[in-house]
């Protein structure tokens, strides 16, 4: 779980769970999910901070410094492929028809 101070903020500005989900439009489950330090989308880390009047550069304020990586070990973790690496320009796909692909056969 992350820490995070929205609580605290919200609290300071005098607006209710109720009145941030609704500016922020998100859910106020939603709110409370972050309040307790679950994680949440940057989509709604955005509209978070928009909605308490705050602009994205004061993220830190609400949300702590600390970034988390959806890649770790430089791979990505469906497909084990580092998405930094990935080119089109490098990666051909597979032209052949369906038929020639089942039966083998080799363009």
């Amino acid at each position: 779980m992350n820490k995070n101070s929205l609580r605290k903020v919200r609290e300071s500005l005098m607006i209710s769970k109720a009145e941030l989900s609704r500016k922020a439009n998100i859910s106020p489950v939603t709110i409370t999910r972050i309040e307790q330090g679950k994680q949440c989308r940057m989509e709604t880390k955005r509209k978070v901070i928009l909605a308490l009047g705050l602009k994205i550069s004061d993220k830190n304020k609400v949300f702590g410094e600390v970034m988390e990586l959806s890649i770790k070990d430089n791979e990505d973790r469906r497909s084990g492929m580092d998405r930094r690496k990935f080119s089109y320009h490098t990666h051909i796909p597979d032209i052949r028809s369906g038929k020639e692909r089942r039966n083998g056969l080799v363009i």
